[in-house]
Formats: structure tokens, C-alpha cells, sequence
């Protein structure tokens, strides 16, 4: 609506307009102004590490406040302490006196710090026991606390888990009784290695080498080795297609998008764990996006950047190469989030060149994202904004520092102990040189990505808008394949699942064992594998996880035969020539793996 002239307005004897109190100064703030801000917030961010304390504070306070303000936690929590000191006196009375005391409390799942025999002998059960019912009772302090905001909740308890673990008698030489048995044996020898390892590590942090072991997983040789041709590059991504290894192929292409937060071959590791090869080996035509590692020039690349000049532009090129066909397009975590926006942009559209679209780890509603989400809230935003906004860029370390601290046991303190303490290096393998060969995250992106899903949750509500138009998940009509994994940290089953409450198509979930990673990785003869699967019509009523979990049969094995069925099931019947590599007017430009995914 047009405002009417301050002239008009005192012809007509109308009051002015009142103005609206503090919204002309946020609009119409001088970019000096806002670069200042940036300028402050990325200067803390230097003393910080990249974390608010404000939100840790409010956090902190919130939690604080509401307990003293909670008579009966108070008197809970006291009596909680009392029967857990009572159960620790009883454990150590009874071992004590030389019988065999069943543990008063068991480790939690995953957590196989005090697994080992040794532990259960005292003194080292004793200190275990102490460690564990201490670390239980702080869980139960920092939960259900009435009036405390659930983020706060949330970052008030995995910030005390942190300063915990510091403490636990796992970490320390003189209270670890796999630690003091390897210095008898070796005689003291194991600390002289343990230094001669923390050295060489450090030595590789500041100079920002790869760490030990990396050397023998090298791109394009022994990781990243399937054979194919760059088709086609752009700023942006180079698209890979895979030489055939059938005399013939499904009609329909494959066309793979994974997350620009890590290298591409991830799903092509060395050839017993390569997706990639397993899907061409069973007679399927591969694409693969590579996202180029962007550099502070590349600050101002937005999503919708990442949507045209990636997902949008691989698939031009492969409809170029195969004309005629439909794509199965798949997308692997924020590669999937970008998918499942450009295939409900297109759905919006009437583009109908996909055939179906698969999803691995991907979120599409972010009101649970997991425990990524103690990391970002709008004070955490402010000062990652000002990191980004002073760099270009988020860096590769400041991202792994994050992820580590969500597995602090098995990634930090674990290690701590068997290459320091021990001596003992842990044996490299091609899923960790990978998880090593880490990329960037452009300011702008990456501020769009985290305030417009994690903070707005624009997708799931249906705000999302590309080309003008909303992105609706439910103007995506093709099938769906969804895979979530059982230990996900990144996207928790639970919240891949909800593509059910916003698809309107069939879907078909599959939940599979393992993490983020190692759960997408699961070739065909690996030991201890198992998921299940189940297909939701499009007429179907929809269940809750729970329900989902206790109908859907847990199969053993590895879950990509499966996948590769569905995908046929999806497609024509008949097979067809391999299509030619690069084809009319996309003359191949190199071998795979290509130029970007060497990028530091």
C-alpha cells in the first residue's frame, strides 16, 4: 500500500503516520554500521574459538535461575545424590572384601571407555563407578528442570558432559589400567612414542598437513579410483560420469549430489566401499557432482547459487548427454536438503525430468535437527557470521572442531589415550583419510543454509521461495527413497523421517545401522550390518517413528541391494547402449576424479 504525501495529508487534515519504533533504524542501518558489528563479533570469535559465550551464559542462567527456583528438583536431585553415594559405598565394600560385585551402573550405549576386563577389577571399578553414577546424576541436574528453555536445556547438559569427560579416570595414565599395564610391558616406552606422535601431529596441525596415514589414500588411486570423465565444469561443480562396465544399462541415469561440506567420494572410497562402482557395476549410468572447495573470492555465493549452478546445471548436462530419459537424482545430507528444494522447485514448475529422488542422511524440517543444533542459535549465528564475514568463508578446521565435540569419546579422548598414551597409532582407513580432506562453507551460503532451515525452518513451513514461487515439498510427485541412519549426529533418523508428514507421493524409509557416515557406507560381506525398510503410499495413513519401528522387520546385511532394486523397480524394464561418455556438445575435459576435488 502507498504511503499518501505529508502535502496531501495536511489538505485532507490527516494525522502523520506514527512511526514504528526501532524498524526504520534496523532497515535503514549504514553498512559501516553492520560491518562494525561483524568486525566485533569476529574478533571475539577469534578468543572464543567461533562460540557465543552470550548464549552459553543465557543458557547457563536459564538453567541456573529455574533451579534455585525449584524446590522439589532440589530435594530430588538430593536425594538422587544420597542413593547413588549409598550404591558406590556398597560397590566398593563389596570388592573391598574380595567378592565379585555386579556393577551398580552400566556404561551408556557407544560409550566403551570402561568395556575392557580391567575395569571391572578394583580400584579401577570403583573409580569407573564413581565416574559414571557422578555423570548420571549431572544428567538428571541438567534435564527437567522446570521453566528452562529446551535449547538451553540442551547446551547447559552437553556442556557439562564436556567438562565431565576432562575428569574421567579413562583419560588420566594414572587411573587407567590399560594405560598402566602397556607402560609395564614396554617398559615406559609407550610415553616416549606417545610424545614422539603428539609432535608429529602437532607438527602437521601448523602446517596444515594431512594427518599420518593419509599418504596411503590417495585421490584418485586408491580412493576415488572408479574410472570416468569430467563432462562438464562450471564455477561451481565439475559433473563426473562413470565409464559403463555393462555391455548394457538401465535407461534412466543416476545423477549423485552430495553435501559441499565434504569431497564428493565419499561415496567412491576405495573399490570394496565405493557406491559408485557398485551402482555402475550393476548396470546403472552415474553422474557425480564435485563441488569446487571455494576461497574467500567465493564469499557472496548464495544457496540458490548452489541450487542453479549445481544441482540445476548437472542436470541440464545430463539430459543433454542422455536426451529423452528421466533421472533418478540422489542427494547425500545438505546435498540431499539442496535436492529436495530444486526437485519441489521443479515439481512447482511442471519440470518433470526426474524420475525419482532419493535422499541419504538429508533433512527436509529442521524443528529436531540433533545435537548439531547446541551449536546454533541467533546469539551463535551472530558471532559464525562474523567469523565467516571476516574469512569468506567457514574453514574446514573450525567446522571438524564442532563434529568432534559431538563425538568427543571416540574422536578426542579415545585418541588422547592409544596414540599418546599407549603409543599406539590408530590404523587409517579410507573412510577417515576422507573424513580428513575437508572443505570450506561460503559466508553468504552458509549464513542462508543455517538461519533460512535451522533457525526459520523455511522448507518444512513452506516459505522457502525460488524463482518467486514457494518451494513446496509437496509438489514433489515422483517416488521418494529416504535413508536415515540409527547413531546420525548430523541429521537423527527421527528428523529424516519427517519427509513423511510433508510428502505427497510414496515414500519409501529405510533405516540402517551405523552413523552419518559408515552408515551410507555399507557394501555387500561387511560384517554386522542390518536395516529396515518400509514403504508408505501415497494414500497411506502416516505412522509415528515409533510405530514405524516396531512394524518395519530388521534384515541383515547391507542395505544397497535394496536400494539398487527400488531403483529398478523405478525404471523402464528394458536396458539400453551405455550413452556415450561426455556426448554431443559435452566433450569430456578430463579424467575423474577431476581438478576441484583436489582443492585445499
Amino acid at each position: 500500500m502507498n504511503e499518501i504525501p505529508s502535502r496531501d495529508r495536511a489538505a485532507l487534515h490527516l494525522p502523520e503516520p506514527m512511526e514504528r519504533p526501532g524498524a526504520s533504524d534496523a532497515d535503514e542501518m549504514p553498512e559501516a554500521f553492520r560491518a562494525l558489528n561483524r568486525m566485533q563479533a569476529a574478533a571475539a570469535s577469534r578468543i572464543t574459538g567461533g562460540l557465543s559465550p552470550v548464549g552459553l551464559s543465557l543458557a547457563v542462567m536459564d538453567w541456573w535461575m529455574h533451579l534455585a527456583m525449584a524446590p522439589g528438583k532440589q530435594m530430588q536431585l538430593a536425594q538422587k545424590a544420597l542413593r547413588k553415594t549409598a550404591r558406590l559405598g556398597m560397590h566398593a565394600a563389596a570388592v573391598a572384601g574380595g567378592a565379585e560385585a555386579a556393577p551398580s551402573i552400566e556404561p551408556l550405549p557407544g560409550d566403551n571407555r570402561f568395556r575392557a576386563e580391567v575395569w571391572r577389577q578394583p580400584p579401577f571399578s570403583v573409580w569407573a563407578q564413581a565416574f559414571l553414577l557422578n555423570q548420571q546424576w549431572w544428567h538428571q541436574a541438567t534435564h527437567d528442570v522446570p521453566g528452562v528453555a529446551p535449547h538451553h536445556e540442551d547446551v547447559v547438559s552437553f556442556t557439562t558432559r564436556q567438562i565431565l569427560d576432562v575428569f574421567s579416570p579413562s583419560n588420566s595414565p594414572f587411573t587407567n589400567p590399560e594405560v598402566i599395564a602397556r607402560t609395564i610391558e614396554t617398559g615406559g616406552q609407550n610415553f616416549v612414542q606417545g610424545w614422539r606422535n603428539w609432535l608429529d601431529d602437532s607438527q602437521r596441525i601448523l602446517l596444515k598437513q594431512p594427518p599420518v596415514g593419509t599418504e596411503g589414500f590417495r585421490v584418485g588411486e586408491d580412493v576415488a579410483a572408479t574410472p570416468g570423465k569430467v563432462v562438464y565444469r562450471n564455477h561451481l561443480i565439475e559433473l563426473i560420469q562413470y565409464a559403463p562396465t555393462t555391455e548394457k544399462v538401465m535407461a534412466e541415469p543416476v545423477l549423485i549430489v552430495p553435501a559441499w561440506i565434504m569431497k564428493y567420494y565419499i561415496l567412491d572410497l576405495s573399490p570394496q566401499n565405493s557406491l559408485i562402482r557398485h551402482l555402475v557395476a550393476t548396470g546403472h549410468t552415474v553422474f557425480c557432482v564435485s563441488w569446487r572447495n571455494p576461497s574467500a573470492e567465493d564469499r557472496d555465493l548464495s544457496m540458490d547459487d548452489y541450487r542453479r549452478m549445481g544441482v540445476m546445471a548437472a542436470l541440464d548436462t545430463v539430459v543433454d548427454i542422455v536426451p529423452g530419459a528421466r533421472i533418478h537424482a540422489t542427494g547425500y545430507c545438505l546435498g540431499g536438503t539442496l535436492l529436495a528444494i530444486a526437485a519441489a522447485a521443479m515439481g512447482t514448475g511442471g519440470d518433470g525430468r526426474l524420475a525419482s529422488v532419493t535422499l541419504f542422511a538429508a533433512q527436509t524440517d529442521f524443528t529436531e535437527p540433533g545435537e548439531l543444533a547446541r551449536f546454533i542459535d541467533h546469539s551463535q549465528l551472530r558471532v559464525m557470521e562474523g567469523m565467516m564475514w571476516d574469512q569468506g568463508y567457514l574453514a574446514a578446521d573450525q567446522m571438524a572442531g564442532a563434529f568432534q565435540l559431538l563425538r568427543s569419546n571416540d574422536l578426542i579422548w579415545s585418541r588422547l589415550v592409544k596414540d599418546y598414551m599407549t603409543g599406539q597409532r590408530t590404523p587409517m582407513t579410507d573412510l577417515m583419510a576422507w573424513n580428513a580432506d575437508a572443505t570450506h562453507m561460503p559466508y553468504r551460503m552458509h549464513s542462508e543454509y543455517l538461519q533460512r532451515l535451522y533457525l526459520d525452518n523455511e522448507l518444512a513451513a513452506g516459505r522457502f521461495v525460488v524463482d518467486g514461487r514457494p518451494a513446496a515439498l509437496q509438489n514433489i510427485r515422483v517416488p521418494l527413497f529416504v535413508v536415515g541412519t540409527e547413531r546420525d549426529h548430523v541429521a537423527p533418523w527421527r528428523s529424516v523421517y519427517k519427509i513423511h508428514y510433508l510428502a505427497d507421493t510414496d515414500v519409501t524409509f529405510l533405516l540402517t545401522s551405523g552413523g552419518h557416515n559408515a552408515g551410507i557406507v555399507s557394501p555387500p560381506g561387511h560384517p554386522r550390518r542390518h536395516y529396515r525398510l518400509a514403504r508408505q503410499r501415497k494414500d497411506d495413513h502416516v505412522v509415528g517413528t515409533e510405530d514405524w519401528l516396531a512394524a518395519a522387520p530388521t534384515k541383515p546385511g547391507s542395505w544397497w541391494p535394496e536400494w539398487i532394486a527400488w531403483l529398478d523397480a523405478n525404471s523402464t524394464s528394458e536396458r539400453v547402449a551405455p550413452p556415450a561418455l561426455g556426448g554431443p556438445g559435452h566433450p569430456p575435459i578430463m579424467d575423474a576424479p577431476g581438478s576441484y576435488v583436489l582443492q585445499r
